[in-house]
């Protein structure tokens, strides 16, 4: 299967899922929509459960990629906010697979994901602590119990902006969404900013380990 096939399937199959749902998405309808046969989508997938999961291992490994970019920042602090702007550029760049990341996986006719994606899942969580702690350890942030605070100050705002709700506040752009997001992330970080938040070099040791 070339990369350009496997790209449509997957882009036809997020919409269908996210349209239909489960029970209304089928392999027939995907076929129909990408412009083969079925037997033919049945060689390189099983079951229409095979054919999401890698809508979510795909989903995943852009949102890695995103991520692992803050790694060439020099500080801690300079990381956290790169990985922090990966995700929300994965959103605003991947809309409907952001919010298939956030399908329930008993909505996707199992019970949980296969290892392979929970992994991948897991992978990116620890990504974002491994950012709060090595900002913990630079005097940035003053524990790492505020990881999911952070968290979901960004999933909560981006899934506001993607759903339109900002709107009527004048938010509606991605342009103008980033200038927002990045202002209540400052002041977000202020709050729960240990002593040397806002110190100039943003204090720390830019080798501290991950």
């Amino acid at each position: 299967m070339s990369s350009e096939t496997r790209e449509r399937i997957l882009n036809e199959a997020t919409e269908l899922y996210l349209r239909d749902g489960f029970d209304g998405f089928s392999m027939r309808a995907l076929a129909r929509s990408v412009g083969v046969t079925a037997p033919a989508l049945y060689r390189h997938y099983a079951s229409k459960e095979n054919v999401l999961h890698e809508i979510m291992g795909e989903a995943f490994r852009r949102l890695s990629n995103k991520l692992y970019e803050a790694l060439a920042e020099p500080t801690p602090h300079d990381r956290f906010r790169r990985a922090v702007s990966g995700y929300v550029d994965f959103a605003l760049e991947n809309p409907r697979l952001y919010e298939v990341l956030f399908v329930p996986p008993t909505m996707m006719g199992e019970g949980e994901l296969p290892e392979s994606v929970q992994a991948q899942g897991c992978a990116v969580g620890q990504f974002f602590d491994d950012r709060v702690r090595e900002c913990v350890a630079a005097g940035v942030l003053r524990d790492d119990q505020v990881a999911p605070t952070l968290w979901a100050h960004t999933h909560g705002m981006v899934s506001l902006y993607l759903r339109g709700r900002m709107a009527q506040r004048g938010i509606d752009s991605p342009e103008r969404f980033r200038e927002v997001f990045e202002a209540s992330t400052t002041r977000v970080l202020e709050g729960l900013g240990g002593p040397a938040h806002g110190v100039e070099g943003d204090g720390g040791d830019s080798d501290a380990a991950a």
